[in-house]
């Protein structure tokens, strides 16, 4: 099992608190997110099944991009751009990208506690989408 970490963002910014690692709703994958206090990203750094079941890593075989389906999914940035907005207590702004389909949506992130991640991904409005939750993890 290989794993990346990422150093902790800044402290004292109310955005850092979604830092770190975070187990996703199938309990398949772990992505760490990290930012630099504007922006905050998130990356596949553990996979339960690394390999497919030939032996060789799982790459990003479903990417609209044939130039992009020969990359390893262990490592991928499955979100970007997130912006924490204090006003409403929530990383906005962002996209997330699904491996399974090879299609990137709006997203939004909100922390229902301190260990639990509403992720909700959309496509126009945030009315029409699917929400996922995440536990913080280690």
């Amino acid at each position: 099992m290989i794993t990346i970490s990422f150093p902790d963002a800044k402290a004292g910014n109310d955005g850092d608190e979604i830092t770190g690692i975070w187990l996703t709703h199938t309990q398949t994958a772990k992505v760490t997110i990290f930012g630099s206090g504007k922006y905050y990203y998130g990356k596949i750094t553990w996979l339960k099944e690394h390999n497919r079941p030939d032996g060789k890593p799982k790459y990003d075989e479903h990417n609209p991009d044939s130039k992009l389906k020969s990359r390893p999914i262990f490592g991928l940035l499955l979100l970007s751009g997130f912006e924490y907005d204090a006003n409403s207590k929530q990383w906005i702004n962002g996209e997330i990208y699904d491996p399974k389909n090879g299609k990137t949506y709006s997203c939004k992130l909100t922390l229902t506690d301190k260990n639990t991640l509403e992720v909700r991904g959309y496509v126009g409005i945030s009315l029409i989408g699917r929400t996922e939750v995440w536990k913080r993890s280690e």
